[in-house]
């Protein structure tokens, strides 16, 4: 045999052995950015989800977790997304209002939901993949929804009645549905990142917030609020989201592996997102740190009441339909 042939021979031997070690050292880069700690809903759904991918990939795939703000604020983290800067997110839902899709500012009306129940015969059912499609237009695609749990409220006063809260100063987020239900009850509307409401808390730039018991918890809220309010008022999901041109230009055998992958994040995120809100209630009990208030049936009642008038406020806003097919899947009337 030749030694040309001999050195041919050993080219394409030594390309099979070096050709496989050079696609596990290049894996498909997955940047997934998120404004929680790893230690809420979100955070463990998105760790979760980083397992599996990279598990049932065999390492083709490498997921990139940046949880707390650590790679893209609030304000900033669609607009990467859209750039390509990096390829998920799990925003809350309120975030897509800015954005311009506004029927996504239905999720924060008051009192839309009393049940998780009742929220996912919308997350699951045709509603929500229908509100999921609008994205696509801004070159983003809807994976999933993921749990919070329901919104309490906080200040440095006690909040037992809509009188209570006249006057003071609540971080919500940039939703415009959120600022006419905080009107409602005459508060002052502050949007606001959520990295930056524990020093507006402990400098008062802020009186008070919403939100849930596992965000209050470990971004340590409770320890600059002397007030927590077991309202129950509103309801915090998020949307997972990938860039549209990044999902569809990947392999279909990837695809689908990350599709599977995003099923059971999606299913542990959820199972376990009211345990989390359960734990971290416990949590702020026991810090001593704050008074934990718990409204009557007839304060409750009140709340809603108030709030609720924001329904109607919103309807040219969200869609006067939408809200009413909401109302249709989960039962909500709005006059009691």
């Amino acid at each position: 045999m030749s030694h040309t042939i001999m050195a041919r021979l050993f080219g394409i031997v030594a390309a099979l052995v070096v050709l496989p070690v050079a696609a596990q050292q290049a894996p498909i880069v997955i940047k997934f950015s998120h404004v929680t700690t790893s230690e809420t809903p979100k955070g463990k759904g998105a760790d979760q989800f980083k397992k599996l991918a990279e598990e049932r990939s065999n390492g083709r795939v490498k997921v990139e977790v940046y949880p707390n703000s650590s790679l893209y604020k609030d304000k900033e983290e669609l607009e990467a997304l859209q750039l390509g800067a990096v390829q998920m997110l799990a925003p809350s839902v309120s975030k897509f209002g800015p954005l311009g899709v506004r029927e996504f500012e239905v999720f924060d009306l008051p009192y839309i939901f009393d049940s998780i129940e009742e929220m996912h015969r919308i997350t699951e059912g045709p509603l929500g993949q229908m509100l999921l499609n609008k994205l696509e237009v801004r070159g983003i695609l809807g994976l999933a929804y993921w749990d919070n749990g329901f919104k309490q409220m906080s200040a440095n006063r006690p909040l037992k009645k809509p009188d209570d809260i006249r006057g003071l100063k609540l971080r919500i987020q940039s939703s415009k549905v959120l600022e006419a239900q905080m009107r409602s009850v005459n508060a002052l509307p502050q949007v606001m990142a959520f990295s930056e409401v524990y020093q507006a808390m402990q400098t008062g730039v802020v009186d008070g917030s919403e939100n849930t018991l596992s965000n209050i918890y470990t971004q340590k809220h409770h320890e600059v609020q002397k007030f927590i309010t077991l309202s129950d008022h509103g309801y915090i999901g998020y949307a997972v989201i990938t860039n549209k041109k990044f999902w569809d230009g990947l392999p279909a055998d990837i695809r689908g592996i990350l599709d599977g992958a995003m099923k059971d994040a999606t299913k542990h995120a959820n199972d376990i997102a009211k345990k989390e809100n359960d734990d971290a209630l416990e949590g702020i009990r026991k810090s001593g740190k704050t008074q934990i208030l718990t409204l009557t049936p007839a304060e409750k009642a009140e709340w809603k009441k108030a709030m609720v008038k924001s329904h109607r406020q919103m309807e040219e806003r969200v869609g006067a339909d939408l809200i009413k097919a909401f109302y249709k899947e989960t039962g909500f009337d709005p006059n009691k």
